[in-house]
């Protein structure tokens, strides 16, 4: 299966919206300099939270299940990942 790379970058998700299949992953990066990011989401069907995530660390999270979930920054609040899971 693939996994897609997430970048954090400038308070940005790149891209901004992606669409997998059940069990894909996608690795999300803090790709900033200096920024601290935290990526989270809460949903019924699935949750995740990676805590903060110091300039150059990755994550790599597997979404299971079909639905349209969006991933947001702890930190910064405009910071939005939407993922379609079909």
């Amino acid at each position: 299966m693939t996994t897609q790379h997430i970048t954090q970058k400038g308070r940005a998700f790149a891209p901004g919206a992606i669409t997998l299949h059940p069990g894909e992953k996608v690795e999300i990066v803090n790709d900033d300099g200096e920024l601290v990011h935290h990526a989270y989401l809460e949903h019924p069907d699935f949750s995740f939270d990676t805590g903060e995530q110091a300039p150059g660390s990755r994550i790599v999270v597997a979404f299971p299940s079909k639905g349209s979930f969006t991933v947001l920054c702890g930190i910064h609040p405009k910071m939005k990942l939407l993922v379609t899971v079909k």
